[in-house]
This record gives C-alpha cells, sequence and structure tokens, in this order.
C-alpha cells in the first residue's frame, strides 16, 4: 500500500507540472512532436526538413496521433485538448519512470526526495520531447538492469531508446558490455538471444513504421546519424567548445544538485567497493560526457538522459552519510536542495520565456472569428527567430499562415544564409521582395513579431495597428525582445481614421510604402 502512495504523490507532482509549466523551452517540443501528430491526424500542418529527409522516427508523433484521433472521433478535439492531453500523456510516462527510480534505488527516502525536487525534471519532464521520452525510458530501463541478478528486460526500452534517438547508445553500449562481464551466462547464447533479437525486432518494427509514413524504405536511426554526427549538421544552430557538458550543462541540469553530486562522485572513487553500482555509473556518465563533446552542437537536453544516473550516484551517497549525519544537518541539506530546486523551477516555468505560450490561446480566437472586407480568414506572417512558437497544433484552424525558415545547408551552397538570417539582415529589403503592397487586402491580415523589431519596419506598420502586447523575457536581445507583438491589418476605410491619431514615423531610412513591390510574386504566401 505504501508503494500506492509514492507513486500517487509523484505522479500528483508529474501532473501539476502540466498545468504550472507554462513557458517556451525549444522548438522541439512543437514542431517534433505535436506538429506531426497533428498532420498526421487532421491532414494539415508543418513538417520541418527533418521529415522532408527522414531523419526522424514516426514512433512517438504517432502516439500523440493516437490520442488526437480518439478526441477526433468523439469530436472533442479542442485546441486546448490537443495541447493538454499529450503532456498529461508524457507525465504519465515520466511520473511511472520516476516510481521505477525510487524502486531501483532500494526505495530509499533520499531516492523518493531527489528524483521530485530536481527543477530540469519539473521542467521538463511533461514537455513533449523526444529527450524527455529518452530520460524516462533510460530510468525504466536501470530500474529492470541485472545490477544483481540475470534479467534482460531492460533491452525492450533501452532498445526503444536507441533506435528513437541513436545517440542513446553512448550510454547502453557501456553499461551492456558490463552486464555481459559479469553474467554467469554463456556470452555469445546471451548476445544472439536476447541481445540481437531484441535489437532486430525493435529495430524491425521501427522500421517498419517509418518506412509506411515516410513512404519509402527508411532507416531513420542511420539518417540522424548521417546528418547530425557524420555531417555535422547540428553545427548550424550553434557550435560550443568541446568542455562544455563538463563545466555548464551537466552541472546546470544538475542546479543545486551538483554539490552533493560531487560529493558523490568523491564518496564512490574512495570507497568504490562499497559503491559498486555508483561506480558503473559514474563511468557511463563520463563516457557519454566525452562522446556527447565531440560533437560541435550542445544542449542541455542532451544529457537528460544521464539525470537518473547522477541522481542515483547522489542517493546513494547521501543515504550512506546519513547514517551518521545530525538530524539538524539532515533537515539543512534536504533544505538547502529544495529551495535551491524550487526558485528556478518557478521562476523558468512561470516567467522566463512565456510569450509564446501566451501568444497562441490570441491567435487561436483570431484565426477562429476573424474575417476581413472579403469575409476570409486570416492570414498570419510570423517575423520572429525560426520556430520561435507553438503553430498548428496550438490553433488548430486551417488558415493560411507563415514563418522565417531556417534549414540548414543541405546542398553545401557557398555563402550559405537561411530565411531567417536573411531577412534579419535587411528587414525592409526582405518585405520589400516578399510582401504585396496592393491591394490593400494582399496584406497578412495579421503580423507577429518581437519588440526590437517594430522600430524597423515601421513603415510596413503604418496599415496595421497593435491588437496585442505580450510579456515574454527580461532582456532584450538581437533578434527577441522583452515583448510580443500582434499587429492587425487596418481594414478598408480604417486607415485614415487610425492613421490620423498616430504619430507620423520617421522614413528617413525607409522607402515610401508605395514603393514596397513584390520582386517574385510566386515566392508570397498571402496572395
Amino acid at each position: 500500500m505504501r508503494l500506492l502512495y509514492v507513486f500517487l504523490l509523484i505522479l500528483a507532482v508529474r501532473l501539476a507540472s502540466v498545468f504550472v509549466v507554462q513557458t517556451y523551452y525549444v522548438p522541439d517540443e512543437y514542431w517534433q512532436s505535436l506538429e506531426v501528430a497533428h498532420k498526421l491526424t487532421f491532414g494539415y500542418g508543418y513538417l520541418t526538413w527533418e521529415w522532408v529527409q527522414g531523419i526522424r522516427s514516426y514512433v512517438y508523433p504517432l502516439l500523440i496521433a493516437g490520442v488526437y484521433k480518439i478526441l477526433a472521433l468523439l469530436q472533442l478535439d479542442s485546441a486546448h485538448l490537443l495541447v493538454v492531453l499529450p503532456r498529461i500523456l508524457q507525465a504519465l510516462l515520466s511520473a511511472y519512470s520516476d516510481y521505477r527510480f525510487f524502486v531501483w534505488t532500494g526505495k530509499r527516502k533520499w531516492a523518493l526526495f531527489l528524483i521530485l525536487v530536481p527543477w530540469f525534471w519539473f521542467y521538463t519532464g511533461s514537455r513533449t520531447l523526444a529527450n524527455t521520452l529518452e530520460a524516462s525510458l533510460t530510468t525504466i530501463a536501470l530500474s529492470y538492469f541485472p545490477w544483481h541478478g540475470e534479467s534482460t528486460a531492460y533491452l525492450w526500452p533501452a532498445a526503444i531508446c536507441c533506435f528513437l534517438r541513436p545517440t542513446a547508445a553512448v550510454i547502453w553500449i557501456p553499461l551492456s558490455l558490463y552486464h555481459l562481464r559479469k553474467s554467469r551466462q554463456n556470452v555469445l547464447e546471451l548476445i544472439l538471444k536476447r541481445f540481437v533479437l531484441i535489437g532486430l525486432l525493435v529495430a524491425g518494427l521501427g522500421i517498419a513504421i517509418d518506412t509506411y509514413w515516410h513512404g519509402q524504405l527508411i532507416v531513420t536511426p542511420y539518417e540522424f546519424l548521417k546528418y547530425n554526427v557524420f555531417n555535422n549538421i547540428g553545427s548550424f544552430y550553434g557550435s560550443h567548445p568541446w568542455h562544455w557538458y563538463f563545466s555548464v550543462g551537466l552541472p546546470t541540469v544538475l542546479g543545486i544538485n551538483t554539490l552533493p553530486f560531487i560529493f558523490g562522485v568523491m564518496e564512490t572513487v574512495r570507497k568504490s567497493e562499497k559503491y559498486p553500482v555508483s561506480k558503473q555509473l559514474l563511468i557511463t556518465i563520463f563516457l557519454t560526457l566525452v562522446v556527447l563533446s565531440a560533437v560541435e552542437h550542445k544542449e542541455f537536453r542532451f544529457v537528460s538522459s544521464l539525470l537518473p544516473l547522477c541522481l542515483y550516484v547522489i542517493t546513494d551517497a547521501l543515504s550512506r552519510w546519513s547514517a551518521r549525519a545530525s538530524s539538524t544537518m539532515l533537515w539543512t541539506t534536504a533544505l538547502v536542495i529544495l529551495v535551491g530546486n524550487v526558485l528556478p523551477a518557478w521562476y523558468l516555468s512561470t516567467v522566463h520565456q512565456k510569450g509564446p505560450i501566451e501568444l497562441m490561446p490570441k491567435l487561436r480566437e483570431i484565426a477562429q472569428d476573424y474575417r476581413d472586407e472579403r469575409e476570409h480568414q486570416a492570414n498570419i506572417l510570423f517575423l520572429m527567430p525560426c520556430h520561435s512558437t507553438p503553430y498548428y497544433s496550438h490553433i488548430h484552424q486551417n488558415v493560411t499562415m507563415r514563418f522565417l525558415t531556417c534549414e540548414p545547408n543541405l546542398e553545401k551552397k557557398e555563402q550559405y544564409k537561411d530565411e531567417a538570417d536573411r531577412f534579419f539582415e535587411d528587414p525592409v529589403h526582405w518585405i520589400n521582395s516578399h510582401i504585396p503592397v496592393h491591394p490593400l487586402t494582399a496584406l497578412p491580415t495579421h503580423v507577429v513579431m518581437f519588440d526590437p523589431l517594430a522600430e524597423n519596419i515601421s513603415v510596413f506598420l503604418r496599415n496595421y495597428r497593435l491588437l496585442h502586447r505580450i510579456e515574454h523575457a527580461e532582456h532584450r536581445q538581437s533578434r527577441t525582445g522583452r515583448s510580443i507583438l500582434v499587429y492587425q491589418r487596418l481594414k478598408k476605410g480604417e486607415e485614415n481614421a487610425f492613421n490620423q491619431e498616430q504619430k507620423e514615423p520617421d522614413v528617413h531610412d525607409h522607402p515610401p510604402l508605395e514603393d514596397l513591390v513584390m520582386a517574385n510574386e510566386n515566392e508570397n504566401l498571402f496572395n
């Protein structure tokens, strides 16, 4: 019965995160899962270049598409449910993985405490990211790993991990070698009957699913490695120094838990015979960081799967330390860890980068209700860094939308710049080349941007009025800002009345509005 209470507590925290975490983290949360599932289910949406090139597996989006299909059949497919239910689905899986962590660590109090408080896991544990799924499956697999027996049940979630994200293999190769070395079974028989068989079954099913939905025979793990590792496409989205995961990445993900983790590392190194599991986990963590460090493009979420390994090391060390520590020290340590995690979790979950999430209900209302002079629906232009917001999955209306793309240099062109880079180099020129001016009704009905851009395209915005200003972040950057602005085009007859109330914009550095002509009509999506 106690285990049931533990699971319910874990479940309550994970479900709470679904509704507390209302900020934007990374585009993949939406563009590599929800947007794909929306297009699969409802027939409209946007697939990024990764899906065109076949480097992503449809397995995870299909789970979400299943939820969407059930909602559609029940005629309950509101945009709110399309957003919330996939997060609840992921929260349920994360809750189960947390429960398995508690069981794996010997049902110790420190284990329950440490799996519930990490700021990063609260922040990401209910997000529809492939990395979150990977972290959950990794924890489940670790809980079934034969640390003290001969079970091979862990191979199923581990194999799924490696198929969905091939980089997960850097965790499971050293652990599998450890298993083979300590096993009393015949190694060759174990490899052929368990490792190879389970691997082939998982890979075969995954390849079949991807081949069907991609429309051609394809092995997505190979395509993933080819583009991201062998061709180093990821560096197009940013590069970091080799030591970043050691100096910044993992310490940030751990947060205040870095301190007890260092303590756990020291204890494990000094008394390795007392910490055999932690010793193997530390070897795995180190090797994983070394391999990931060889790739130029690095992100915090790429080491999220190491979080359960690190938390085990902390649990192991603190549990032994607690036997000789005073109650004052115990409560002080727990309080410091709790506060050190609650503060960043609250700030990043409710304050920082909340603009895109608060924006989407407003755009949803526009998409549902707005009609122009010709009774046409809204057409929305996002003049923002690409993938700065969710897309059709959060609006659930088949209206025309356009954003600045940022495909990498797949064709290896000289001096290549993506559309977003070209736009921000000269916004006025891009508008001149891509946006029609005459007639007025040819303009996009709504334009979405970060506030720094408005002053640079003030002449273009003479035909618009500010409809919404949404707080986003505390600091203004070159391409993003403190607020997100939504402009609505003035309808026929509103121009003069509206513009008389506005201060005449400075047009010194801009061509007159009547000179804004479309250079290539075929490129325009708003005809």
